[in-house]
């Protein structure tokens, strides 16, 4: 049985954690086939948008395998290569990711969730920072993501207890941006990746380059950095292009108007 499942259609790819018995745990395995997939992706120049999620309605995943760890050690838990860090594998994708966190996001699989670009939810979704209760030392970006989606205080008392959130207290503290009833989390995934889908995807990849870099610098350097590709881009582009994305934007609004 595959431990990861990949359907694509549309210019959208389903990437689906496949373990539904075992919470869809992060073993050694099915990173394996995940980094697989997302090389997949990253190469097939079609796929416009990703979304990622779990089988079943109980976990998107509950991190990493512990049974497994208890015999082959914590290695896995600072790997940083792609091959074994899906967070990695995820972040080397040049297209929009959206998480569509069907379950429980535990930990490692908080991490993971916390490395797509959008997360939307199911009712059914709940996570939790428990590395503190297991004792170890988040590797793949928990420790410095959380604080910057929710805030420090809030952080600080999720990985200081372990305690569960609920979709609903992570939308409203922007941890996810919309949540639905299980059976419409992947379809509204589907028509959001959908909607991307329609951008260029030339411009999109630099568009979100630019997003990601700017983050992790400091206000006044993003902003340096937003004018320096503002100016290498935008030189290109012309004033008849403009003008006819102006009119598909206007037709764009009337239609979604109805």
């Amino acid at each position: 049985m595959a431990l990861v499942l990949l359907d694509k259609a549309d210019g959208v790819a389903i990437i689906t954690l496949n373990r539904p018995e075992a919470m869809n745990a992060l073993s050694h395995d099915l990173r394996a086939e995940f980094f697989d997939i997302c090389e997949a992706v990253r190469r097939d120049g079609d796929i416009r948008a990703a979304i990622v999620t779990g089988a079943g309605e109980r976990a998107f995943t509950a991190g990493l395998d512990l049974k497994e760890l208890g015999s082959t050690g914590l290695g896995a838990a600072t790997d940083q290569k792609p091959a074994s860090n899906p967070c990695r594998a995820l972040e080397q994708l040049e297209i929009p990711v959206i998480g569509a966190i069907n379950g429980v996001a535990i930990t490692g699989g908080f991490e993971l969730a916390l490395a797509c670009d959008i997360r939307i939810a199911s009712t059914n979704a709940r996570f939790a920072d428990t590395h503190a209760r297991v004792g170890v030392i988040p590797g793949w970006g928990l420790s410095q993501k959380l604080s910057r989606h929710i805030g420090l205080s809030r952080a600080c008392e999720l990985s200081f207890t372990g305690q569960f959130i609920d979709a609903d207290t992570a939308c409203s503290w922007g941890l996810v941006n919309h949540v639905y009833p299980p059976e419409q989390l992947v379809p509204s995934a589907q028509a959001l990746a959908a909607d991307m889908a329609t951008i260029d995807p030339e411009f999109l990849k630099t568009y979100k380059k630019l997003i990601f870099d700017g983050y992790d610098h400091s206000f006044k350097d993003a902003m340096a950095l937003e004018k320096q590709v503002t100016v290498a881009y935008n030189d290109d582009v012309s004033a008849e292009a403009v003008e006819q994305r102006r009119l598909a934007v206007i037709e764009r609004g009337r239609s979604l108007k109805g």
